[in-house]
Order: structure tokens, then C-alpha cells, then sequence
């Protein structure tokens, strides 16, 4: 008895062995199986980003109304009163004193709330009456250039000031606004105030140039310092390609065109300011990842 109660553990110990042994590689098998799911899943998710991603190099702004002063921090610094009627959009404190340590502490109507820059335009005036856009979309793109280009972009630096547009433009043929209607296509767009039917809104469009000189924040002119793109690509003397800003402002407003006007005179007249305050990183995170790689992002600057 005292040999065989060993002999007759060995199978049950074995059995136990065996059952713990497949206990463990059951457990292996799932860890391996969750770690390798776990690591896959950036993969994984890079890869359905791929398939499904939209082809455009794009993040957006939207920013309301936030007030109006004759003012601009740009080209009458320090001088209030000093300009046209401007419409202030994004940072909620701008006046003609400004910089940008008060952009940078500034509330803002943009979404994303992390943008606290400032853009302002000629006030819009309907029978004298000012009307304000009722959808302002800043856009920032990556387009226009050869995808080399666009793959290089690099962000605004902190505190650029920048005008785009005329104020003082003659004619149309010294313009770069374009005017259009939305959702009405069948009428054809012009740099000078359109007639939109009844349930559309009139729309502006304003592209600003892409393409900086690598050194100044500002310049006499407030335009030289950047410059539009020439053969898809950007000069010599701007060699630093940032994103491309387009302004798009839709007022609920229609009909004869004669009955509007701009702060600063005609439509063609139509220009806008861009003071910018992005946090750093930030605006740095979405041309790394929205911009180079040709990604549509929402507000977030996350894919869409």
C-alpha cells in the first residue's frame, strides 16, 4: 500500500500537470492573441484611415461674429477709430491696440475654441444697414502647389500678421474677391456683388497667399512678407510654404446688388486680416496631420 498510493497519484498529478499546462497555453494564447490586437489596432485603424480617408489636405475654423470697430491692429496699430468699419471674427477683445499677448489669453468664437486668433473684414452694408455673415469658415489648405509642396508645409508662425485682398481697388481687375451665391451655381461668380435669388445667401471667397519669406511676421505693405505660388510652387524669395487660408463668409442676404456695400467701398473691394494665434503645437499637430498627408480633419483636427 505504502508503494502503491504514489503510483497511484502519478496519473492524477499528471493529469492536474497536463490540465494546468493547458490552462497556461490557453492564457498564452490569449494574451498573445490580445497583445497582438492591441498592437495591431494602429495599424489596423491606419489602414481603414487609408482606405477611407478624403483626399483633401484641409482643418477648418469656424468663427462667428464677435463685434465691429472702425479699427485694425495691423495697419492703424495703436490708432483707434483710425479705419473703415471692420467685422471681428475669433478673438472677442481685438481693437486697434492689440497684440499678440492679448490675442493669446483671449475668449473666442471660433470652433475650435483652441483658435484664438483674429480675422476681420470690411463690414457689409445692405441699404446702409450692416449685416453680418451668418456663416464665417476660415479654411486651411494644402492646394494649389505640387504635392511635394504640400507635403512640406510647414505652420504660420506665431504672430503673423497678414492682409489679403484690396481695399483700395478701382476696379475688378484689381481684385482677387470672388462673389458668389450658394446653392444657386447657375450664377455665375464675380469679384464684384452678385444678385442671388430668393432663399440662397451671398457668399464671399478670399484665398490668402502660401508661401512666406521664412523671416518676417509683418512687412510695410502687410502682403509682401508672403506671396501667391507660381507654377504650383513657391518662389525663391517665399521658399516656405505654409497653409494655404481661405476666408468664406455667407450673408443672409439677396437680390439687387446695387443696394450693398462694403466699409471699403464696392465688392471688389473685399479683403480680410489674419492675425494669428494658434497655439503652437497645436496648428502644428494639424498640418503634421491633416496638410502634408492630404487629410480632410473636422474642428478637431482629427481625420473626418
Amino acid at each position: 500500500m505504502d508503494r502503491a498510493a504514489p503510483l497511484s497519484g502519478i496519473p492524477r498529478r499528471l493529469r492536474l500537470a497536463t490540465a494546468i499546462g493547458a490552462l497556461l497555453v490557453l492564457l498564452g494564447t490569449y494574451l498573445v492573441s490580445t497583445t497582438n490586437r492591441a498592437d495591431a489596432a494602429p495599424g489596423r485603424a491606419g489602414a481603414d484611415f487609408g482606405a477611407n480617408a478624403i483626399r483633401v489636405a484641409e482643418f477648418p475654423a469656424d468663427c462667428t461674429y464677435s463685434h465691429r470697430l472702425p479699427d485694425d491692429p495691423i495697419v492703424f496699430p495703436g490708432l483707434p477709430g483710425a479705419s473703415h468699419m471692420h467685422s471681428f471674427f475669433g478673438s472677442t477683445v481685438t481693437n486697434a491696440r492689440t497684440t499678440l499677448p492679448d490675442l493669446v489669453n483671449s475668449p473666442t468664437t471660433c470652433n475650435p475654441r483652441v483658435d484664438v486668433s483674429s480675422y476681420w473684414v470690411p463690414t457689409l452694408y445692405r441699404d446702409n444697414v450692416a449685416v453680418e455673415p451668418a456663416i464665417a469658415t476660415f479654411y486651411y489648405l494644402g492646394e494649389g502647389v505640387r504635392a511635394d509642396v504640400v507635403a512640406n508645409t510647414q505652420p504660420f508662425p506665431l504672430g503673423l500678421r497678414l492682409v489679403a485682398g484690396n481695399a483700395k481697388a478701382t476696379g475688378p481687375n484689381d481684385s482677387i474677391a470672388r462673389w458668389s451665391c450658394l446653392h444657386a451655381g447657375h450664377v455665375p461668380p464675380s469679384k464684384d456683388f452678385v444678385n442671388c435669388p430668393s432663399g440662397t445667401m451671398l457668399e464671399s471667397y478670399l484665398d490668402f497667399p502660401q508661401c512666406w519669406n521664412g523671416r518676417d511676421l509683418d512687412s510695410p505693405d502687410h502682403k509682401s512678407h508672403l506671396a501667391y505660388p507660381v507654377n504650383q510652387a513657391c518662389p525663391s524669395t517665399h521658399p516656405v510654404h505654409v497653409p494655404k487660408l481661405r476666408q468664406v463668409l455667407r450673408y443672409p442676404v439677396t437680390g439687387d446688388p446695387s443696394r450693398f456695400r462694403l466699409a471699403s467701398g464696392p465688392g471688389y473691394t473685399m479683403h480680410g486680416d489674419f492675425f494669428n494665434a494658434w497655439p503652437v503645437a497645436e496648428l502644428a499637430r494639424r498640418v503634421q496631420d491633416c496638410i502634408r498627408p492630404v487629410i480632410k480633419c473636422g474642428h478637431d483636427g482629427r481625420p473626418i
